[in-house]
């Protein structure tokens, strides 16, 4: 039995949740992602500060979001478990680490180091990864589409402002290949709680240069986000709950 003050619960009231939900933890995601669920029809239910929305035309999977930061993330991740989901896929972006992955890659994140706060609340035996099973079905269903992946190990920081030249150069040494907000978090809780979660990231920046590379703000960008996340739209409908 649980000794927390508050529980994650569903509400008489709410929605139930029994097919796939599709996470997306980008505000810059939100505005082309809302017009498309209103084009698509879709019913809108609520979700805190953040949107969540029923979409029939992908076999009614719900899209959730955005939710930036470990925090906010693992809230709008445990609400979707109280209502039911059990099987989650993210979409985020990253930077990258290293020059074997590039602006505009998308990136698979197996397991991750962890340097924000909110995993250590939900202590695990082991380090938390995202599901292999449903990695693999993703990374196969991305390049039967003719999106190429890469698959890696992520760091998933607080403090995107203190990521320093030596911690960038530490890690990729290590063999880590991006850096994120949610990642850590977000498979610590699925495991805590005993869900499937698996993430595909566009790489919006390179901070491994010596002067910072970015992309998140081109239109080219923006029009791969929107495809790509069709896309894991339609993994998502596939998963058999």
């Amino acid at each position: 039995m649980s000794d927390c003050i508050l529980n994650p619960s569903r509400l008489t009231q709410e929605v139930i949740i029994s097919k796939p939900a599709l996470l997306f933890v980008n505000p810059g995601d939100t505005r082309s992602i809302t017009s498309l669920a209103r084009k698509l029809k879709a019913q809108q239910h609520p979700l805190f500060n953040s949107n969540l929305f029923e979409i029939p035309e992908y076999n009614s999977i719900f899209w959730a979001g955005p939710a930036l930061g470990s925090p906010a993330a693992v809230i709008v991740l445990e609400k979707l478990i109280a209502l039911g989901c059990r099987n989650i896929i993210v979409y985020g972006w990253c930077g990258s680490l290293v020059p074997q992955l590039c602006m505009q890659d998308i990136f698979l994140p197996t397991w991750s180091i962890s340097e924000e706060g909110t995993s250590k609340h939900y202590p695990l035996e082991k380090p938390a990864a995202s599901d292999p099973t449903i990695r693999k079905q993703l990374r196969e269903f991305l390049q039967k589409k003719g999106y190429p992946v890469k698959e890696g190990p992520i760091w998933t920081t607080d403090a995107p402002y203190r990521e320093t030249r030596n911690k960038i150069e530490t890690y990729g040494q290590q063999g880590v290949m991006a850096a994120d907000m949610e990642f850590s978090a977000l498979c610590t809780v699925a495991s805590f709680r005993g869900i499937t979660l698996t993430s595909a990231m566009l790489v919006s920046d390179e901070l491994y240069h010596e002067k910072w590379h970015s992309v998140f703000t081109h239109k080219s960008f923006h029009k791969k986000s929107r495809k790509v996340f069709a896309c894991l739209s339609e993994f998502a409908s596939s998963i058999i709950c």
